[in-house]
């Protein structure tokens, strides 16, 4: 079974970037449709990017403009760069399949957006 280890996530000022990674532990096909989710406390988990068949990007309203998902193939790792980010950006960060069935969820890695 596939296994997720995301990463990169740590604490930035608002207007700073980071960039995630999610690292997997099995061959992903390059058309399968992989994101990124968050949670924030007290709220539920939601997809905020994904990237599909020939890498075709998706994004939340709440994101658009300031992520960017990417895929390694060949190292199956995907990549959430964040940029002008903001405090409501503060959450745990996953990746997983779309739908969220790919792998159990990962630990996440933890992004807070404060100054």
């Amino acid at each position: 079974q596939v296994q997720v280890v995301e990463s990169g996530g740590g604490l930035v000022q608002p207007g700073g970037s980071l960039r995630l990674s999610c690292a997997a532990s099995g061959s992903i096909a390059s058309n399968y449709a992989m994101g990124w989710y968050r949670q924030a406390p007290g709220k539920q988990r939601k997809l905020v990017a994904f990237i599909g068949s020939g890498d075709n990007t998706h994004y939340g309203d709440s994101v658009k403009g300031r992520f960017t998902i990417s895929r390694d193939n060949v190292n199956n790792i995907v990549y959430l760069q964040m940029n002008n980010l903001k405090p409501e950006d503060t959450a745990v960060y996953y990746c997983n399949g779309v739908p969220p069935t790919l792998t159990p969820w990962g630990q996440g890695t933890q992004v807070t957006v404060s100054s």
